[in-house]
């Protein structure tokens, strides 16, 4: 990369939006070029928006043609004028920062359908983050595919994917017919902001702008047919909880929420949060899971309750939910995470294996039972 790429680039662009009208006040807010890799994030206007999704295919490769470009991520984020408040913010106001997809037109479009080929979601969720939730969601996930159920997981974590790096992914999904299509790993069908984006890359979006990606996610990729959706939650109660719950209502009435809490009170606290959030939803709660529930010495095998040890079968005993198991403590969890490999495959006979497929087990004969 060098400063004379960069500038043809913006010459490029900018030669591109000027020509057209509706793209007058767009403008670049971010563009980076590391290794043949484009990174171009476009601000515009609602009109330049509508302009731009069913222009991008051609800026896309009037960009490709340049000889510094061997591929590219094209997003767009949105500004309005100054004047009055809009009537909502976010998915439903028509933000579609993956570039995927066409708007609709007229206020009497009819919604897309949500997943209409998915026959249940579960939503792994924590109200705080480190707690080990995208560990249980893609161990569970894979659990419930070794169990004859068609699954997919998504990651639907904006701003710190780690599915990519948990399975072990480095390909880029394909756009066919303005629709992603889910990248097939161990069996499961599976899509991330992180398969999108440099594992460098921050995204700095607001939260309109996460909320459509979050919409994208779920309405532009081509899920196809299956049986379960594991979708990992980011962690907490706010806006992108909300909206997947809502945008995912029907489907996860079929299936439900799935609680990581570890035993310690303070993420009890907050675990107790978030089955309020799926409750005011009429989400159903399938359970709570008590993750590092004890550590096991790797020399001496002696146990350590170190956050304490039967503080999550307890709440879900005072919360009337199901409680599904422990999973414990263990530098195994943490290897193969690393390494790009779920345990459950890495090594299906260890304990914490069997702790994750019996809490499978479980979720499918409750989602599933004429199949059992």
């Amino acid at each position: 990369m060098t400063a004379t790429d960069i500038s043809s680039l913006k010459d490029l662009i900018s030669d591109f939006l000027t020509a057209e009208e509706p793209a007058h006040q767009t403008s670049i807010e971010a563009l980076t070029l590391e290794k043949g890799h484009l990174h171009l994030i476009l601000r515009t206007t609602a009109k330049g928006a509508a302009f731009l999704q069913d222009a991008q295919t051609t800026l896309e490769d009037r960009l490709r043609q340049h000889p510094a470009v061997s591929s590219l991520t094209l997003s767009l984020t949105a500004h309005r004028p100054a004047g009055p408040a809009p009537r909502k913010a976010g998915a439903e106001s028509g933000h579609r920062p993956l570039a995927l997809g066409k708007r609709p037109t007229g206020r009497s479009a009819p919604p897309e359908a949500c997943l209409p080929d998915v026959r249940a979601v579960i939503a792994v969720a924590s109200g705080k983050g480190g707690v080990g939730k995208s560990t249980t969601a893609v161990n569970l996930a894979c659990s419930l595919a070794r169990l004859d159920l068609r699954t997919g997981l998504l990651d639907a974590d904006i701003y710190g994917p780690s599915l990519p790096h948990m399975l072990g992914e480095t390909q880029k999904p394909v756009v066919e017919n303005g629709r992603l299509r889910p990248l097939e790993r161990w069996g499961m069908e599976t899509m991330s902001i992180g398969y999108l984006v440099d594992k460098e890359q921050a995204m700095i979006w607001r939260g309109p702008m996460v909320m459509g990606a979050l919409t994208q996610l779920m309405s532009d990729v081509s899920w196809g047919a299956l049986d379960v959706l594991v979708v990992d939650l980011p962690p907490g109660t706010g806006d992108a909880q909300l909206t997947l719950t809502r945008k995912l209502s029907d489907k996860l009435k079929a299936g439900g929420a799935v609680i990581v809490s570890t035993p310690q009170d303070i993420a009890l606290l907050d675990a107790r949060r978030g089955v309020t959030l799926f409750e005011k939803t009429e989400t159903p709660v399938l359970g709570l899971i008590e993750n590092m529930s004890y550590f096991c010495c790797p020399h001496c095998q002696e146990r350590t309750d170190l956050f304490g040890h039967g503080g999550a079968r307890k709440e879900a005993e005072a919360l009337n939910i199901p409680f599904l198991g422990e999973i414990p403590l263990l530098r195994d969890i943490r290897c193969s995470a690393d390494e790009g490999t779920p345990l459950v495959l890495r090594d299906p006979d260890h304990p914490a294996s069997q702790a994750y497929k019996a809490i499978a087990r479980t979720l499918k004969d409750r989602l599933f039972p004429s199949s059992c």
